[in-house]
């Protein structure tokens, strides 16, 4: 493993030995740092991380947790722990920690480093990481949720492929696949929007990458792009986001138990544009929370009273 940490039930491994010769490791865009924060009094007892791309979804997020965990304060607002940082946001739920990632993989992969370096820091064990988030569907319903058992690139390909110094270095992008099942499981008793298990192909762009017919640029025509989308779903692609390859590979790399969680708001094969109301598509955004939540309860033994 290259330049991370290692989780494990008695603790984090650090395999990064540049930094045991550091003595301060400040985390520049999450506003934290080993010498002006106590790492550990702060984040010492975070058993899930849910990350998500905007800001404001994962506040509404973490005020969601807070009910569902019937914590003090659960009505009240939440305090962004990275607020001297305008990169990313940062929340507490108890046990849960609720961050953004913005869009695309460069976003995602910065947070990502200085979050796991965070956890070793404050000394966290058995933390389980998902993104939860929106994609474009492939052949299946609008509000479907899609729970990814592995990301693969634009070639349909279970790889990340990142430019490190002046070499290409290939990483796996498998997921948990137990922490899927069990993902899955608990959807069963949120019958009313279906979840099933699939590729997650990631694309570095919204536009062409991901075969829109409608951005600024585009060099290929609608009889291609349904052709390439269909071998997308052959394939077993079944929705397309732009953070899960990076994502996975790093997890993967750093022993974290991850999963990838993501609502589709449209059907890639029907069209590019997304045109629900502000009001389906908050509802949609809601089902993966209500996942999660659901997750989270069941793994901390709460029983539901309502």
């Amino acid at each position: 493993m290259q330049g991370c940490f290692g989780f494990a039930p008695t603790g984090v491994r650090e395999q990064n030995p540049h930094l045991d010769l550091m003595e301060e490791d400040i985390l520049y865009h999450l506003d934290l740092g080993t010498k002006t924060h106590n790492l550990p009094a702060m984040f010492g007892d975070i058993k899930f991380v849910c990350v998500g791309g905007s800001p404001n979804r994962m506040r509404a997020f973490a005020q969601f947790m807070r009910r569902e965990l019937g914590l003090a304060g659960a009505g009240e607002d939440v305090a962004d722990i990275c607020a001297g940082s305008d990169r990313y946001a940062m929340y507490r739920a108890g046990p849960v920690l609720s961050i953004s990632h913005g869009m695309g993989i460069p976003s995602i992969s910065i947070m990502l480093h200085e979050l796991i370096k965070l956890l070793h820091h404050a000394k966290c064990r058995d933390v389980t990481i998902i993104r939860i988030g929106t994609s474009g569907g492939l052949g299946i319903e609008a509000g479907s949720v899609v729970i990814t058992d592995m990301a693969v690139d634009s070639s349909f390909r279970p790889r990340f492929e990142q430019v490190v110094l002046d070499d290409v270095v290939v990483r796996s992008t498998e997921l948990d696949k137990d922490l899927a099942e069990e993902l899955l499981t608990c959807s069963r008793d949120i019958p009313d929007f279906p979840t099933l298990i699939g590729h997650t192909m990631c694309t570095y762009d919204f536009y062409e990458g991901q075969g829109r017919l409608d951005g600024a640029l585009c060099s290929f025509s609608s009889e291609k792009k349904l052709d390439y989308l269909r071998r997308a779903y052959e394939a077993g692609v079944r929705n397309i986001e732009m953070e899960s390859t990076a994502f996975a590979a790093l997890c993967g790399l750093c022993g974290l138990k991850a999963a990838v969680v993501c609502v589709a708001l449209l059907d890639r094969l029907q069209g590019d544009q997304i045109r629900a109301s502000h009001e389906v598509l908050w509802e949609y955004q809601q089902r993966p929370q209500r996942l999660i939540a659901a997750f989270i309860r069941k793994r901390l033994g709460l029983v539901r009273t309502d």
